[in-house]
């Protein structure tokens, strides 16, 4: 558990979530918000929106949302419209987590795969460029990625998912020599199997996966980022790599 004296660090921070209306997102929003941030959620599925938003109410969470489709200019604008709007230009943390999964690029066609990639690497690339412009002046920030480990795996079947992993991977190394300098922090938190809607296994089927340790929980990615988001700011949490204890490949 993390200590008390370290997650007081996130009380008041203000906190923009892509993907954060189910999954990991999700939970890494309500984790977050307990401890006292101001979250910003986004999600492109309203009904999705709605719930998320009606149960951090019920919790006494203090969680907003937008509505946005961020594989699309007009998106990306409408979130940090908003980021402008509920956190009056303070921007403390950015977590990218919006994400579509895909299969192999012997599969489907040019739109779906153009989709995939504009959701999970150009969406993150153009949060990350927002999320600097806000970050520069006070010369503190955190932009964390939610990654993969299919990046290192590279498993068969995977093609397109993996390419953007892998660039989530190198566009972070890269980025963080570029804005460390600045005061923002950069971190990357690859996950391996996570029981989540992502995954095509059935409810039952993913639940026995998780008791015998082939899956983790999305509370399990969120703690993760706790932990980097509640260092001394002597550390840089470059990288977090989870995977279960018994997944094999």
């Amino acid at each position: 558990m993390v200590l008390q004296q370290e997650t007081s660090k996130l009380n008041g921070r203000c906190v923009l979530i892509t993907g954060g209306t189910t999954g990991i997102g999700r939970e890494i929003a309500f984790e977050i918000a307990a401890f006292g941030a101001n979250v910003l959620i986004v999600g492109r599925d309203e009904q999705h929106l709605d719930d998320t938003l009606r149960e951090s109410s019920r919790a006494n969470l203090t969680i907003k949302g937008v509505l946005a489709d961020l594989s699309t200019p007009e998106g990306i604008k409408k979130v940090f419209e908003e980021v402008d709007k509920q956190f009056n230009g303070q921007l403390d943390v950015v977590i990218n987590n919006a994400a579509l999964a895909y299969q192999s690029a012997t599969e489907g066609n040019y739109q779906e795969w153009k989709e995939v990639v504009e959701t999970n690497l150009l969406a993150y690339i153009a949060c990350t460029n927002e999320a600097v412009k806000r970050m520069e002046k006070p010369k503190s920030g955190h932009i964390i990625y939610i990654g993969s480990m299919s990046a290192d795996v590279r498993e068969q079947g995977s093609s397109v998912y993996v390419a953007t992993k892998a660039g989530i991977q190198g566009f972070s190394e890269s980025l963080r020599k570029e804005v460390n300098e600045k005061g923002i922090l950069v971190t990357v938190i690859e996950p391996g199997a996570v029981d989540t809607d992502m995954q095509p296994q059935s409810t039952d089927e993913k639940k026995s996966a998780t008791e015998d340790h082939q899956m983790l929980q999305a509370s399990d990615i969120a703690q993760a980022v706790i932990y980097a988001l509640t260092q001394a700011e002597r550390c840089d949490v470059v990288e977090i790599r989870l995977r279960p204890r018994l997944q094999l490949i």
